[in-house]
């Protein structure tokens, strides 16, 4: 069963880090936000209760006084590619942190990274609820509402069990239906024939009610190809 995150370490404190610590602060996370510049802190909304940490965000000793160890949650939204990917991969393979993501701004080194297993938002696509929506339950990642709410946009990663499956596949009609398909960086209208990939990003919309039982509804596509 999927535990909710409860303890996030953001680097890089300008608007959408900001909007990140506050988002998942109404989430009841703990939020620590790091950042090279004291003064960049000044974007947090007013009443923050998390911790700012001072120093660039790939110092270990400043992401173990973050929590890094404890973290469910690494993000790394500075305004520099490289600075993002380093402090993702230290977050990643050092302190072995499995929901981790960066954002880029050259969307081309988006397939480099997301095959290091980091996933990646191009800056022209990178919105808090983006963001969010790669690091928290589909119950968690509406990005938006149809109608009068009963219908719900949200944005899933493929499950590695999923891998394999067609979108037809996942579709169920009048209930999930997969609308785009993000790879490498690059959104497609999704064709009920594509084949989908481990690092995929699928849009979707769904049933409100169909939420809770979404994760295990797309994983188990895979597996039943298999059986």
């Amino acid at each position: 069963m999927y535990r909710l995150p409860v303890h996030a370490v953001i680097v890089g404190c300008g608007r959408v880090g900001a909007e990140l610590a506050d988002a998942l602060t109404q989430r009841n996370f703990s939020v620590s936000i790091i950042d090279k510049n004291p003064a960049a802190f000044e974007h947090l909304h007013p009443g923050f209760g998390g911790k700012t940490l001072v120093g660039p965000g790939f110092d270990r000793d400043i992401l173990e006084e973050a929590g890094i160890k404890e973290a469910d949650v690494f993000i790394a939204v500075t305004n520099g590619d490289n600075s993002n990917i380093v402090c993702a991969r230290i977050a990643k393979e050092h302190y072995g942190r499995r929901t981790v993501a960066a954002r880029i701004y050259d969307p081309r080194r988006a397939q480099i990274y997301e095959r290091l297993g980091i996933p990646t938002v191009a800056t022209v696509a990178w919105t808090t609820d983006q963001v969010l929506a790669r690091v928290m339950p589909p119950s968690e990642a509406i990005l938006g509402t149809i109608g009068s709410g009963a219908v719900v946009a949200i944005g899933v990663e493929v499950p590695d069990a999923a891998a394999g499956a067609r979108v037809s596949e996942l579709n169920v009609p009048g209930r999930i239906l997969v609308t785009a398909v993000t790879r490498f960086g690059q959104t497609e209208v999704a064709e009920p024939r594509l084949i989908l990939q481990e690092g995929d990003f699928l849009n979707l919309v769904v049933m409100r009610g169909e939420l809770g039982k979404l994760s295990e509804h797309l994983a188990s596509r895979g597996k039943a190809l298999r059986v």
